[in-house]
């Protein structure tokens, strides 16, 4: 079932604490299970560098991650979203902080950071799953998408 509150948006931001792992993960999730009917795009606190890792389990699910640039929320060039998604308590503070100025629903998802699991890359790599998947179940939920992602392209 689609949330009543979508009819209303028209722009998604999710936001991390570095824009590396999380946020372009649901990016890339959201921007494959709707394809244009949302402006969708992702943000950090601080700047990091794409994470191997998410870029890994996200191609398992034909998702290319590695063109991803971080980016932190002093450098947004477009800032007409009418839903941010805060993923860690650093990016929820942030996403509060600059909707004070306009009219922006934000929603707080805590999200695990994959990248403190610790273990050899068999263990790593499932805790990326798992956000991967946790992701992808509550954005489904959330802008109302029954089916599971479409096989990668190519298969």
């Amino acid at each position: 079932m689609v949330d009543d509150t979508l009819s209303d948006v028209n722009g998604v931001l999710f936001a991390c604490t570095h824009n590396a792992i999380r946020s372009p993960m649901a990016e890339g999730l959201l921007k494959r299970l709707t394809g244009r009917r949302f402006y969708v795009d992702s943000v950090g606190v601080k700047e990091g560098e794409i994470n191997g890792f998410a870029v890994d389990v996200m191609r398992e699910i034909g998702i290319d991650l590695v063109r991803h640039r971080a980016k932190i929320f002093d450098n947004l060039h477009d800032t007409s979203f009418d839903l941010v998604i805060s993923l860690s308590p650093e990016a929820q503070h942030r996403a509060v902080e600059m909707v004070r100025t306009y009219a922006c629903e934000v929603e707080f998802w805590p999200t695990l950071d994959p990248s403190l699991i610790e273990g050899n890359r068999d263990v790593m790599l499932d805790a990326y799953r798992t956000v991967r998947n946790q992701l992808e179940e509550r954005i489904r939920r959330r802008f109302g998408v029954a089916a599971p992602l479409p096989p990668p392209p190519g298969t």
